[in-house]
């Protein structure tokens, strides 16, 4: 007998219900082309007893690798027996007999799998089921385990209600937490589990949830419960990168778009409006030399020159190759009567202006800008030596 349809007709905690409710023997096989995923759950009289998905992220043997529970010699050895000398059992098996692990932490591990495959297909909204009745000949499984399908069902109906208490603050499997910084006069010890240390020991802020559920061997949902409770407790920071992403987007085109609104208020020597923009523009991006060269520009436009060299000199701290600001530079000094300091400036813009069209166009009025700040300064030609 053959059960078939699509989940959006027969939800997939209904076809488990069914199965479960009338005691079948089969397999059953689950497709999402949204996901391009596929899972199989192997029924017997009703009970689970084994499960696989094709994005599987925890192989038995480096599952039991990450979780310390056998060493590399241990899995190494047994690949060894089955590749090498033809050893036919599965490699739960063979370290079991090899005394890596003991039966009953095989059984566990092997637990943990078929959950994690159950409860990831629980979460599916669409794609095709289609169950195969008939006695079960071949299950690819390294233990025997039996798990009681209504147990899975409340299981996962309660980890639907948890994640929708924690989906605010952890919406997808990539958030990445930081550890935060300590509060101002904070001390005394933690008092946290031993899940809680190990998880605390993992965060760098390099690595998202995902990452950090398959190196502990743990599932996504136990992890994000923990990583959710060590954030309300004010240990460690969620970090969206897609939201941060679009907000470095978002102020790189707010940025765009002040700093050409200002140009143009100075150009039509608007100067008052054309601060108020370049201001706003160092606002939403303070550490930006160009920002600090339009705003020593406007100083120098609205006869402020100290003021020009403060804001030029900024500029060329956080862009030292920033052609446009020696120059502008070299005529705000000169406006301060500090003429050695420009000319020394201007030889280092015609050093850099052959990198840009633009500041070439300016090296005549630049030279006799020079050769006056010379004569000014009475240096004549001796700071060429």
């Amino acid at each position: 007998m053959a059960i078939e349809g699509p989940l959006r007709e027969l939800g997939i905690h209904d076809v488990f219900q069914l199965l479960d409710l009338s005691r079948k023997t089969g397999v059953l096989r689950v497709t999402s082309e949204l996901r391009h995923n596929a899972g199989t759950v192997y029924f017997d009289g009703g009970t689970i007893i084994f499960a696989e998905i094709r994005t599987n992220p925890h192989p038995l043997g480096a599952l039991l690798l990450r979780t310390g529970k056998i060493t590399e010699a241990d899995l190494e050895r047994g690949r060894d027996m089955q590749q090498r000398q033809g050893d036919k059992r599965r490699i739960g098996e063979i370290l079991v007999a090899l005394g890596a692990i003991t039966p009953r932490e095989l059984e566990r591990q092997v637990r943990f799998q078929i959950e994690e495959v159950v409860f990831e297909m629980m979460s599916w909204r669409e794609g095709y089921f289609s169950f195969t009745e008939g006695p079960l000949t071949d299950v690819a499984t390294d233990a025997t385990v039996r798990i009681p399908t209504e147990a899975l069902l409340m299981e996962g109906a309660r980890r639907i209600d948890e994640w929708s208490r924690i989906e605010g603050r952890i919406p997808h499997l990539g958030v990445v937490p930081t550890l935060a910084a300590p509060a101002a006069g904070e001390q005394g010890e933690l008092d946290l589990l031993p899940p809680e240390w190990e998880m605390l020991a993992m965060v760098d802020g390099q690595r998202d949830l995902r990452t950090i559920a398959a190196e502990l061997g743990r599932s996504d949902f136990e992890v994000a419960k923990t990583l959710f409770g060590l954030e309300s407790a004010g240990l460690v920071v969620l970090v969206d990168p897609g939201t941060v992403k679009r907000e470095r987007s978002t102020l790189t085109s707010d940025l765009a778009e002040l700093v050409a609104r200002a140009e143009d208020a100075l150009e039509r020597r608007e100067l008052e409006p054309a601060r108020a923009l370049a201001e706003q523009a160092a606002g939403v991006h303070p550490h930006d030399p160009a920002v600090h060269l339009l705003l020593g520009r406007i100083e120098l436009a609205a006869g402020r020159p100290a003021a020009g060299v403060d804001e030029l000199r900024s500029a060329l701290r956080l862009d030292p190759l920033l052609v446009a600001a020696h120059r502008c530079l070299g005529y705000a000094l000169v406006a301060t009567g500090r003429f050695a300091e420009a000319v020394e400036q201007w030889d280092q813009w015609e050093r850099l202006a052959a990198r840009s069209e633009a500041e070439l166009a300016q090296l005549d009025d630049v030279r006799r800008a020079k050769t006056a700040a010379q004569t000014l300064g009475g240096t004549g030609a001796g700071l060429h030596g």
